[in-house]
């Protein structure tokens, strides 16, 4: 399982409205709204990397009130890191 942190910036009047949008998308395991230089962190949880593109795309920027995303694709965990 890939994951992934999306760090959204939001057009403040559509906030919640985003949010709740963002819950239902396949792909997306958990979403926060926050403090600071974004408003939302969605995570996203796919199969394989070459998920994470269409989830983003087809998904989370085509929702109205999104400004703009940051896409951090985390590491596989491998034997022995710690």
């Amino acid at each position: 399982m890939v994951k992934a942190f999306v760090l959204i910036v939001v057009d403040p009047a559509k906030t919640i409205e985003v949010y709740e949008k963002l819950r239902a998308v396949e792909g997306i395991s958990e979403v926060y709204q926050v403090m600071g230089p974004y408003d939302i962190v969605a995570v996203v949880e796919v199969p394989n990397l070459t998920d994470v593109p269409a989830v983003i795309s087809r998904h989370i920027r085509a929702i109205e009130g999104i400004e703009s995303t940051t896409t951090c694709v985390t590491f596989p965990e491998t034997a022995g890191a710690r």
